[in-house]
């Protein structure tokens, strides 16, 4: 983990979040800014900072990560959902710990603003 990440903190428990699940590998949280009805964010406890920084060895990680948010997705009541992975500023990557997004609850549209 590292020291300075948002989300290791939160992971670490130093900043309290509204858990919809928790395992030894995976935290769920909804998102304090939400951009949808229901959205909430499924982070690996382990510091990966991005997408692209994923090392073959956190494909099963990942695998879990977006299983257990179509899980977590259906237990909140949507059935249809938009998943977002951000990677660096541009794409609007603004905590640099892997994250998925998952929204719904509302129609999207296309694209993405």
């Amino acid at each position: 983990m590292s020291d300075n990440c948002l989300f290791c903190k939160i992971v670490r428990g130093e900043i309290p979040v509204d858990k919809l699940y928790e395992d030894d590998e995976i935290l769920v949280f909804r998102d304090i800014a939400p951009q949808a009805p229901v959205h909430f964010l499924v982070i690996p406890k382990k510091h990966v900072n991005s997408p692209a920084t994923l090392a073959a060895e956190d494909e099963q990680l990942m695998g879990r990560i977006m299983r257990i948010g179509c899980e977590i997705a259906k237990q909140e009541g949507i059935d249809q959902f938009r998943a977002v992975l951000n990677n660096g500023e541009q794409a609007g990557q603004t905590v640099f710990h892997l994250h998925v997004h998952i929204l719904g609850g509302r129609n999207m549209s296309w694209p993405p603003g």
